[in-house]
């Protein structure tokens, strides 16, 4: 009789990490208890973060665990499953965090705005994966659930135009009620 290998679960996710470029944690979500300590959790997210730095790619497997990550601008993203989970999975919750974080923070995925933006973008991670179980990968999805259609400027002849023609409808109908 052969053994299959390990159950197929729910729970692929097992840490979302964001850090910034010196290694420093800006968001850290752990789904389960392979790190259940702030020093082991700390420890993993410095090993994590010079190996990615060393590697180069996308993909490494680093302690036993499976990580897909991406830097932009001064941040770095972490996605990380277990030893047999599958890369493609964990990197579409990473490219649904990075697109939908991009549409919210308009395009500029730095530090900064994503510190001015932290509520909101826990929001996001939180529509993503919700105790390591990924529940969205379409960032459209997400942006639309939680209804963050960020309002483009108008353009201010418009603003004026709106503006004049709002006060002018206001004197016609307080005109018609006397």
């Amino acid at each position: 009789m052969e053994t299959a290998g390990p159950e197929p679960s729910l729970y692929t996710v097992k840490a979302l990490l964001v850090l910034d470029s010196l290694g420093q944690r800006l968001l850290a979500k752990y789904y389960d208890s392979t790190f259940p300590t702030a020093k082991e959790q700390s420890a993993f997210e410095r090993s994590i973060f010079l190996q990615s730095q060393r590697a180069g790619g996308e993909v490494m497997s680093l302690q036993g665990l499976t990580v897909v990550y991406r830097s932009s601008a001064d941040l770095c993203f972490y996605v990380v499953g277990g030893r047999q989970e599958n890369e493609l999975m964990l990197l579409a919750v990473l490219t649904c965090l990075l697109d939908a974080l991009s549409h919210l923070l308009q395009k500029q995925v730095e530090k900064r705005w994503l510190l001015d933006n932290m509520e909101r973008t826990f929001l996001v991670v939180d529509e993503i994966v919700d105790r390591g179980v990924i529940l969205e990968s379409d960032p459209q999805q997400v942006i639309q659930r939680l209804s963050l259609r960020v309002p483009e400027p108008a353009p201010y002849g418009f603003v004026l135009f709106d503006y004049l023609s709002g006060s002018s409808e206001q004197k016609d109908s307080g005109n018609s009620h006397k």
